[in-house]
């Protein structure tokens, strides 16, 4: 299953852990748009980009609805075992 954030426990997290890490799985072109920080590592280039990652600190990824985050999160779940991972709950549509 994977584990969901909304946008109010983002920033609580954000101001209670530095070493959290925001990732945006979408095209370069989007999140030069728009984006809530974070390193741009499209879901296309996640597998090979999520070796890299911590497993002990909170990572959270978004896109624009939560459905490429969701699937990113999945993928590097299967193949690396992540238990660290969230999904950015509704995407940055969400975003109150």
């Amino acid at each position: 299953m994977i584990r969901q954030i909304d946008h109010n426990a983002l920033s609580d997290l954000q101001a209670a852990d530095p070493s959290l890490k925001l990732i945006d799985v979408r095209e370069d072109f989007e999140h030069e748009a728009f984006n809530i920080g974070g390193d741009n590592i499209p879901l296309n280039e996640i597998l090979q980009a999520g070796k890299d990652f911590p497993k002990d600190t909170p990572v959270v990824l978004y896109c624009r609805k939560g459905i490429r985050s969701a699937i990113a999160i999945q993928r590097l779940h299967d193949r690396y075992g992540f238990t660290n991972l969230l999904n950015l709950e509704g995407g940055l549509d969400k975003k109150p």
